[in-house]
């Protein structure tokens, strides 16, 4: 079982920054990748990035705005938002893969709004 927190959500003008942080916790576990959804009011469930032991991977409406990193002696997954759009705006969720299962945190509100 692996437990996700996450944290660093909240309100940003257009052209902002938010930093996002992701800590996993449990008895003994072995974090494969871990990585931010975000889902907008009515709409579904999309991958923003992922970071693997050796790879990262971006959707193409963040790249080059957006930046994930991982402390592994800490179990934890950040993620830099720069520039921050309207349509970022959503609850962002963490996601860690350990063998075959995957867990998701609570979720983190961002909202980008003048």
């Amino acid at each position: 079982q692996v437990d996700l927190v996450e944290s660093g959500g909240g309100l940003v003008q257009p052209g902002g920054s938010l930093r996002l942080s992701c800590v996993a916790s449990g008895d003994d576990i072995v974090i494969n990748a871990m990585g931010w959804f975000r889902q907008a009011p009515g709409k579904g469930r999309e991958l923003v990035a992922v970071a693997t032991t050796s790879d990262t991977k971006y959707a193409e409406s963040v790249k080059g705005r957006f930046s994930i990193s991982r402390d592994n002696a800490k179990n934890t997954v950040y993620l830099q938002m720069n520039s921050l759009k309207p349509e970022d705006t959503a609850v962002y969720y963490c996601r860690a893969e350990e063998g075959p299962a995957h867990y998701w945190g609570q979720g983190t509100q961002v909202t980008v709004s003048s």
